[in-house]
Formats: C-alpha cells, sequence, structure tokens
C-alpha cells in the first residue's frame, strides 16, 4: 500500500527543491506502506514529520538562543557571580560550565546520544565555550532528527524515575532556558545591551505592545560563530527611544 495522495502531493511541490539522494530516499519511503503513519503524516524540507518534531525545532533554535546569550558576556565577566562574596550564585563561567556539562550528561545517560568529545573546551574563554557547545548541541541536533517516534515515547531513566524520553527532553529544554535567563539577569546587572532571545527587549525598543521590534544579534549561528571570532558583528541596537521599557515603568 502507497503512501496516502497528499504526501505524493507535497513531496512533488518540493521535487525541485531537493538534492538527488534525498529525492531518491524520500521517494522510496513513500512506497513503504508505513511511512505515512510512522512519520507522522506530514512532509517539509524533503523529509516526513513525526509527532514530535516540534521538540526537535524547539531544540534546534533553543541551542542558538544559548550561545546567543553567551555572546553578550565579555571574556572579563566570565568570574562575576551574582554577588562578589557569595558563592552559593554561579558564576558566568561556571554557568557555562553546568550548560555544557548537564546536557552532555542528561543526552549520554538518558538519551542515549553521545557526541564523542569532552563537554568543556580545553580553554575556558567565552568563544571556545561557545564554539564547543556549538558543535556538540549540533551533534545532538542531527541525532534527534533522525529519531522515530517510538523513540520519543519509549521510557528512559530519569534520575531515580521512569519517563518517556519526549518528556525528559522538555524538562532539558525548559532547564536550559532557566539558567539562560538566569545569565540575561546578570547581563543586566553588569550593565550590558541584550539583543532579542525570544521577543522585544529594552534595547530594541521596549514593549511588544509598543510594536518594538525582535532583533537578533545575529541571523544565524554561522554568522554568530564568524562574527564574535572577529571580535563582534552584532546587530545595532535603538534602544527604547523614550518608550517604556516594562508595564509598570513609574516607581512606586
Amino acid at each position: 500500500m502507497l503512501a496516502p495522495f497528499c504526501l505524493w502531493e507535497e513531496f512533488f511541490l518540493e521535487l525541485p527543491a531537493l538534492q538527488a539522494p534525498e529525492a531518491c530516499t524520500t521517494l522510496a519511503a513513500l512506497t513503504q506502506s508505513s511511512s505515512g503513519a510512522k512519520m507522522g503524516g506530514k512532509f517539509r524540507r524533503g523529509r516526513f514529520l513525526m509527532r514530535y518534531e516540534f521538540l526537535v525545532e524547539t531544540y534546534e533554535t533553543e541551542r542558538v538562543k544559548v550561545v546567543s546569550v553567551w555572546s553578550e558576556f565579555r571574556d572579563e565577566d566570565l568570574p562575576v557571580r551574582p554577588r562578589a562574596d557569595d558563592r552559593r550564585g554561579r558564576s558566568v563561567r561556571e554557568q557555562m560550565v553546568h550548560q555544557c556539562v548537564s546536557e552532555d550528561l542528561w543526552f549520554r545517560t538518558m538519551l542515549g546520544i553521545e557526541v564523542g568529545a569532552p563537554p568543556l573546551p580545553a580553554q575556558e574563554t567565552r568563544l571556545e565555550f561557545i564554539k564547543r557547545y556549538a558543535e556538540d548541541s549540533g551533534k545532538r541536533l542531527q541525532e534527534l532528527r533522525g529519531k522515530q517516534e517510538s523513540w520519543f515515547e519509549d521510557e528512559t531513566k530519569f534520575f531515580d524515575v521512569a519517563r518517556s524520553r519526549a518528556w525528559v527532553l522538555t524538562r532539558r529544554l525548559t532547564h536550559t532556558s532557566h539558567h539562560r535567563g538566569q545569565q540575561m539577569a546578570m547581563l543586566r546587572m553588569l550593565g550590558r545591551d541584550l539583543h532579542s532571545n525570544y521577543g522585544p527587549t529594552a534595547d530594541t525598543g521596549g514593549l511588544m505592545q509598543n510594536h518594538a521590534p525582535t532583533i537578533y544579534a545575529y541571523d544565524g549561528l554561522e554568522t554568530l560563530l564568524k562574527g564574535e571570532a572577529r571580535g563582534g558583528a552584532k546587530a545595532a541596537l535603538p534602544g527604547a527611544t523614550g518608550k517604556a521599557v516594562t508595564e509598570r515603568p513609574n516607581p512606586g
């Protein structure tokens, strides 16, 4: 039994943009009786989309958000803590170490994805942390893109309890965003400008309801890596231009 007609239609619409190997692989999948059901019944960019594609796409964008925030720091910021005399608060360097080490641990031990590289850079500078995490998270992304729905639904060990891999990956994403928020607060404490990470910031124009734009530091990961290697080439920021930057702009 062939795949449903709608999938064939989507395939031929995208055929002109596909490379020959992608076209051959997809054509073979379409002729398999289980392909449409297994892969979720949607087709984009030369491949079928499965039910948990949103998790893969979220990881793809979240990894860029991590290094984008790191790019806003300076090397002299790495030893800084929220309070200099209180070691309970992680320094900027310790936040970067934690992101690299904990993500490596979760993916290896809970999701069975190994990148075959040490999680930390040989030199713990801002740029080397960015390069190390970008490379390792890119390998994890490629592994996730090749997983079937059943892989996401199968149970794995989450510390001392059993959870599905989809559940674990969701928790990993929220864990990362939690620490990224802490680092963005640190940037404000250091008096740094902030480009967009999800939406507008005080430096991109203020509040969304005032039609402030979203301005990312770079238009993609490769641009970020090249720009930071040259000393920085971030997008210009307009500032709030006199508009309110919070919903409670007046003190008291």
